[in-house]
């Protein structure tokens, strides 16, 4: 399949400066559209029952929900950031499923019912950086990865887990266009997934998932760069060989398997160094794994995190 390699695009397009100078038409623009589109989904209902996990939190200021629900990266539904929310309210999300397969000893097709079932959801206050310079700060909703891939028995031929979006080009509008190879992938490292970090999340500021966001199920890895949390999942499988991941694909000089939140690895394009977090003026020091190196960093050690972006 071709892949067509997008256009470079400068530091000024790329941070969110927009959003201030052009509030006002933006707002103008949007009018139309709920502050936070939410859908009906019998797993879960409108509004979520979760605890608050204190020891998963951050002391920053949340970025506001309509930044979070109107500045998003779903190449899904187009590669700006403001088309998603409105793109995807056309994207069915219930019923939904998700496969579970590859090395464990209990595969299976598996509602989202199944999936939740037996799982205490939490709000996690998380931030989020993302590789073009921005980052938020968002209380998400949902529960440990490694929870429910314990449920599954994993063998001891389980290193990786790769993690598959939907694809429905009808409705993702997106994948009509060989921006990238349909559909999207993501994988972690087997200890990346199963650290308490680590989260599928379901919901955020307390409601279901919006559809821009990636409902109805979406990974978050708070230490990594923003894209590899997959959107809306339909195939988790566990295998042995490190799986290829849909940007490492399309560019593997600028996006590596690991994508850890480095300043001391710059994009080919942009510094990583300094980043513009969504809601404020100016721009602030990039942390070493966004933040979280006091939880994660013991699993890189010993690791040349240059050569293993």
């Amino acid at each position: 399949m071709l892949i067509k390699k997008p256009q470079p695009i400068s530091a000024t397009e790329i941070t969110p400066e927009a959003v201030y100078k052009s509030r006002r038409h933006f707002m103008q623009a949007t009018a139309g559209l709920a502050l936070a589109p939410l859908y009906a989904n019998a797993a879960i209902g409108k509004q979520l029952k979760f605890t608050s996990a204190t020891h998963y939190t951050v002391s920053e200021t949340k970025t506001s929900l309509e930044d979070v629900t109107h500045y998003n990266n779903f190449y899904e539904f187009g590669t700006d950031k403001y088309t998603p929310a409105e793109r995807a309210q056309a994207l069915t999300v219930s019923p939904w499923s998700v496969a579970i397969e590859g090395e464990v000893k209990k595969p299976g097709v598996f509602t989202l019912e199944d999936i939740l079932k037996p799982h205490s959801l939490e709000e996690r206050i998380y931030r989020l950086r993302c590789v073009e310079g921005w980052s938020m700060v968002i209380p998400w909703i949902g529960f440990p990865l490694g929870d429910l891939l314990k449920r599954f028995a994993p063998t001891s031929k389980a290193k990786y887990v790769e993690f598959t979006s939907l694809q429905r080009p009808e409705e993702m509008t997106g994948q009509q266009r060989g921006v990238l190879d349909w559909p999207y992938q993501e994988g972690l490292r087997m200890d990346e997934a199963m650290h308490p970090l680590t989260i599928l999340a379901v919901g955020l500021y307390g409601e279901v998932m919006p559809k821009q966001n990636g409902a109805p199920l979406r990974l978050v890895v708070p230490w990594k760069y923003g894209f590899k949390s997959i959107k809306s999942i339909v195939k988790i499988r566990l295998v042995e060989q490190q799986p290829v991941s849909t940007w490492a694909k399309s560019i593997p000089s600028e996006y590596g398997f690991y994508s850890n939140v480095n300043p001391q690895v710059d994009h080919p394009r942009w510094s990583q160094r300094r980043e513009r977090r969504i809601g404020e003026f100016g721009k602030r020091d990039t942390l070493m794994f966004n933040g979280y190196a006091d939880e994660v960093a013991k699993l890189y050690t010993g690791m040349d995190l240059r050569k293993n972006y």
